[in-house]
């Protein structure tokens, strides 16, 4: 017996990039440059912290994970964003610690997707191009996916303005990434605004992927819940989301949180009962330990910025280059993203992820995505100025 819906799914871009290069002899050892997979070395915060907790694992954990874990979000939240006093986040109703991020953006869908929605087919709204995990919430939750362009022509973020009323009456959940993946587009205040009067307005959840809101290069980003917290309706609609992968270069820890709408909120506890994986103990006390802390990642900021400013030196006179606002990944325009990913391949060994597969084609059979390549600058300086120099090899040949 096969899924519908799962049928509807193209590849993971992972599988589709492999697709396209394993049969071709890469042009030196694999620098792989495609997947956003911090390899700076987390804290040694970390280790320390998980020895601590070491009695933990003798222990089921609950669906809303340990106080203490709870507890430092919110003071993190307050610290980063001004959520005290009167606008101060409640750790027992308004945050859900995540065994990955990833979890809470998939099943979010799930909890919110009705069978019908103004007597029809239920709308979710992703930008285009998107994280894929996106899509497949959408999907199989059996909504329709409908698509935000995310162009330069609108600096990289979708333009709320030209969403027509008979979409807006049909959907149930926005998705919004900012900073943006893969673009390292800013949202600003007055855009976040907007998004949560629409999502209120027309009664549908704004999800808020704040994943990278760590990793910026001059100005903080601003966040959902501090202009909801402003607003007489607190942070009816929306759930934010946030990674300890990024800001403490921990992608195996797969550990985040979703804060917002406390119904929302409780709703995803009681769904978890039944079909999720609560955060192990002790991993949440690593994860509280990291939230405290914040001289890791001020020297991880650093570090990107860095990185950020030996692409300008490798790049920076090139066309279809551009430094992003924030987030690690450099969005080239090369033409053709497919092309340039297997040349570069077969040049240099490095690899690096084709846009489009990250973007799904409009009505008018264009794909926002076509022309670009994602590069994650995760490496150490050495290794990604290597693979700068020979981006910028080809993109001077192109």
């Amino acid at each position: 017996m096969t899924n519908a819906r799962l049928d509807e799914l193209n590849d993971y871009p992972f599988q589709r990039l492999r697709n396209l290069l394993d049969s071709v002899e890469g042009g030196g050892p694999m620098l792989n440059f495609a997947l956003g997979e911090p390899q700076i070395g987390a804290p040694k915060l970390l280790d320390e912290a998980l020895a601590a907790a070491s009695a933990g694992w003798g222990k089921y954990p609950a669906a809303n994970s340990i106080p203490e874990l709870r507890q430092a979000i919110a003071d993190w939240l307050d610290r980063r964003y001004g959520l005290s006093g009167a606008t101060a986040i409640d750790p027992d109703t308004e945050i859900m610690p995540l065994n990955g991020t990833r979890e809470g953006l998939y099943t979010i869908a799930q909890l919110v997707v009705p069978a019908v929605r103004a007597a029809t087919r239920p709308m979710v709204l992703v930008p285009n191009p998107f994280y894929q995990c996106y899509l497949g919430a959408a999907t199989m939750a059996g909504a329709e996916v409908g698509l935000m362009p995310a162009t330069a022509e609108n600096n990289f973020l979708p333009d709320l303005d030209a969403i027509d009323s008979d979409t807006l009456r049909r959907t149930v959940l926005m998705y919004v990434c900012t900073p943006a993946n893969p673009q390292g587009a800013m949202a600003d205040e007055a855009y976040i605004a907007r998004a949560l009067d629409l999502a209120r307005e027309h009664e549908f959840v704004l999800a808020l992927d704040e994943c990278y809101a760590e990793i910026y290069d001059e100005t903080p980003p601003p966040g959902g819940l501090q202009i909801a917290a402003a607003t007489p309706e607190r942070f009816r609609n929306l759930v934010v989301f946030h990674s300890l992968s990024k800001r403490s270069s921990a992608p195996g820890l797969r550990s985040g949180f979703m804060a917002g709408d406390p119904d929302l909120v409780a709703r995803y506890g009681k769904l978890r009962s039944f079909g999720g994986a609560p955060l192990p103990n002790p991993i949440a006390a690593v994860s509280a330990a990291l939230w405290r802390d914040e001289a890791h990642v001020e020297a991880t900021r650093a570090h990107y910025r860095h990185l950020f400013d030996l692409a300008d030196e490798t790049l920076g006179n090139r066309k279809g280059y551009f430094r992003p606002q924030g987030g690690f990944f450099l969005w080239l325009d090369v033409g053709d993203g497919e092309a340039f990913a297997k040349r570069l391949w077969e040049h240099s060994g490095v690899r690096a992820l084709p846009g489009g597969y990250l973007a799904r084609d409009e009505a008018d059979g264009s794909n926002p995505g076509q022309r670009f390549l994602r590069v994650a600058l995760v490496h150490d300086a050495d290794t990604v100025k290597r693979a700068l120099q020979a981006i910028g090899e080809l993109m001077e040949k192109a």
